[in-house]
């Protein structure tokens, strides 16, 4: 199994004065994710979880939704070897376990919809895609309605306060400051879970993924929060989980912005100390005061 980080030897210069000295790094190693057997996408990320990043990283694909449709995920023989066995050959037939690939079997009766073709449209923000047809995918594959009923109210203080309780559980930050971290919190700010990864895409698909193994999705009176800055692909997650309200430390892009308002997500950015900006989703913060007019 791939350890979460590593130690490499540096030469430090403090002040004008040089010594050599090891430093602890956030390991990164690539994942396979098979589906069914075949091959489907391949991520950087920190490893651990793995299961549950795959798993989550299906529910932003629309593929899975309930614990149900999720059969098994398994390790399988990695590139080291001569890729994944044949029918009825051993592992050990064809390659070492390097544990970077894994595979996922979905539940007999469950419709797995031509990935490829889908995941080029709208999967990442690093597609070249952007528009109409980014903010159609998410919206006709989308399992959850975030259109809550009673609706999520969150004070803007409890928001404030997020940021320094995710910073602090973030316990490989603090050995490597290499890593981004996504945290899941109720309406009330009770921490549900945290996720940290050389990816902020891949944080989240873990923290979802574990949702989905644990039998809690849709994520419907929940608040995720980003350390980084809000993609277009982190609100498509947000969404696929059926999460309400998303929080960025950073700036939303526009299109993440386009998909909170056609959606209903509320989308929040720049949350620092007291300030924040809301992009979309009002609705659901508790204004004090009424919006300065500009």
């Amino acid at each position: 199994m791939g350890r979460v980080t590593e130690r490499r030897k540096v030469i430090r210069i403090r002040n004008g004065a040089v010594s050599t000295r090891p430093d602890t790094l956030v390991a990164e190693e690539p994942l396979e994710i098979r589906l069914n057997g075949r091959p489907l996408a391949i991520t950087m990320r920190t490893p651990g979880d793995d299961f549950a990043l795959a798993a989550g990283f299906l529910v932003s694909e629309g593929v899975l939704a309930e614990r149900g449709e999720l059969r098994n995920i398994v390790y399988c023989a990695g590139a080291t070897g001569g890729g994944a066995p044949r029918s009825g050959e051993a592992e050990s037939a064809r390659g070492s376990n390097t544990y970077n690939v894994v595979d996922v079997s979905t539940a007999p009766g469950v419709v797995v919809p031509d990935i490829t073709l889908q995941r080029n449209v709208y999967t990442t923000s690093s597609c070249g895609l952007c528009g109409k047809t980014s903010l159609d995918a998410v919206r006709t594959t989308a399992r959850w309605s975030i259109t809550d009923t009673p609706p999520v109210r969150v004070d803007p203080d409890l928001l404030a306060g997020l940021p320094d309780r995710l910073r602090a559980t973030q316990r490989v930050f603090d050995r490597t400051g290499g890593l981004h971290a996504a945290a899941l919190f109720t309406e009330d700010g009770e921490l549900l879970d945290i996720r940290e990864d050389v990816g902020r895409h891949n944080a989240v698909d873990k923290l979802v993924g574990r949702a989905l193994q644990n039998g809690n999705l849709p994520l419907s009176r929940t608040i995720l929060l980003v350390s980084g800055r809000a993609s277009f692909e982190l609100a498509q997650k947000a969404v696929m989980a059926g999460i309400p309200v998303l929080a960025a430390v950073s700036a939303p892009s526009s299109l993440a912005v386009d998909l909170a308002a056609e959606t209903g997500l509320t989308l929040v950015g720049f949350l620092r100390g007291s300030s924040m900006n809301v992009y979309a989703g009002e609705d659901r913060i508790a204004l004090r005061t009424a919006a300065a007019q500009g």
